[in-house]
């Protein structure tokens, strides 16, 4: 008999990262996902877009017909062999395609039929993903956050990840969040973010925390955007502030936008890491140029390339202190004082990082501690 697993075991197979065997084709696995998952498709994306196209002109009977004509039994053996690799690898993995429908009822068929059990997700990706919005959403109607903020190079995302009841949304959406937050790796698509944001509540909920704490985001981060019912809730939400001085923010972004960030561009690109280092800097200071105005852009900018030329040719990073520390003094300070005077009734506390964690623990913790 085909085992199934169905909505009410959603969560913990979620909160227990079980292994998933996708067998969508890879142009849907691209478009959203999760971590735990591996695509080892039935159908190639020409396949399945012929298959469509014939269930949309001839019905589903010619569709299935068209399928195990594309499916020769050289072709099916060959991805029978990588399905039961990936279950003999993970014994307790999960199989879905997108409804829980014909793919991937034909591929537990088939690995049954070779002596291989797997169960199936009943409704498939479409279930999975709409059960994690669910868990998103319901941040809306609760009062469950408190929000981390502090100025720019404050190491608000470090102290986020020192949390054990802690999101980081800059982490899922791989993006700093700002006009230099570019990571060398390209972000997530969307669904994967909000997939990725399900999964990390989830995980927290599982305790059943009194809040959650993450960091104080604007909408978009990047080219991800946060979901609109929870960025409605962390502007409901109560504030903490770090108060970090200027010379400790400078080496925060110095560690973790220069010397972090240049880095993975040599791990990456070991033969074009200083060009595209240099396109990345000067890049960001771009995207900024208009809020800049001419004059103080043509400054950074000046003191940007002279830190770029002693760091590939001294091999020394410090010159790069002089922008950062004048770009925070001139631009960003100012930016997040303004916003954050907009915020003012819900700041509840400020203090250095070991104070605002003292404070904010408790407020974490579960109802039973």
């Amino acid at each position: 008999m085909s085992e199934t697993v169905s909505a009410d075991q959603f969560d913990s197979l979620f909160r227990h990262d079980a292994p998933l065997l996708d067998v969508r084709a890879p142009v849907e696995f691209a478009q959203g996902a999760f971590a735990t998952a591996t695509n080892l498709p039935l159908l190639t994306d020409s396949e399945r877009q012929q298959v469509g196209l014939t269930y949309r002109q001839a019905g589903r009977a010619a569709a299935v017909k068209l399928g195990h004509e594309l499916v020769t039994e050289t072709t099916r053996e060959t991805r029978l062999q990588g399905w039961q690799a990936f279950a003999a690898s993970n014994p307790d993995a999960l199989l879905y395609c997108y409804r829980g429908g014909l793919r991937s009822q034909f591929v537990q068929q088939w690995l049954q039929e070779a002596g291989v059990n797997i169960a199936r997700i009943e409704g498939g990706y479409k279930a999975l993903r709409r059960h994690l919005i669910r868990v998103v959403e319901q941040f809306d109607a609760q009062d469950r956050l408190v929000l981390v903020a502090g100025k720019t190079g404050s190491g608000k995302t470090h102290f986020i990840n020192s949390l054990d009841m802690g999101v980081d949304l800059e982490k899922l959406a791989n993006h700093r969040g700002s006009a230099f937050g570019k990571h060398v790796e390209p972000q997530p698509s969307q669904a994967n973010f909000e997939n990725a944001l399900g999964i990390a509540l989830l995980k927290c909920l599982a305790i059943e925390p009194r809040r959650i704490a993450v960091e104080d985001e604007s909408h978009a981060i990047g080219s991800i955007s946060v979901p609109k019912k929870f960025h409605l809730a962390m502007g409901q939400a109560p504030i903490a502030v770090i108060e970090e001085n200027l010379d400790a923010r400078v080496q925060t972004i110095h560690m973790d936008y220069i010397q972090s960030n240049y880095q993975a561009f040599k791990v990456q690109h070991p033969d074009a890491a200083e060009t595209l280092f240099t396109e990345f800097l000067l890049g960001a200071l771009t995207r900024i140029k208009k809020r800049l105005g001419g004059e103080r852009y043509q400054h950074l900018n000046t003191l940007m390339l002279e830190a770029l030329r002693q760091q590939f040719q001294n091999r020394s990073t410090v010159a790069h202190e002089t922008w950062i520390r004048e770009l925070l003094q001139q631009y960003y300070d100012p930016m997040y004082d303004y916003q954050l005077g907009k915020k003012a009734d819900r700041i509840v506390f400020r203090g250095s990082k070991a104070e605002v964690k003292a404070w904010i623990q408790p407020m974490l913790r579960t109802g039973d501690s």
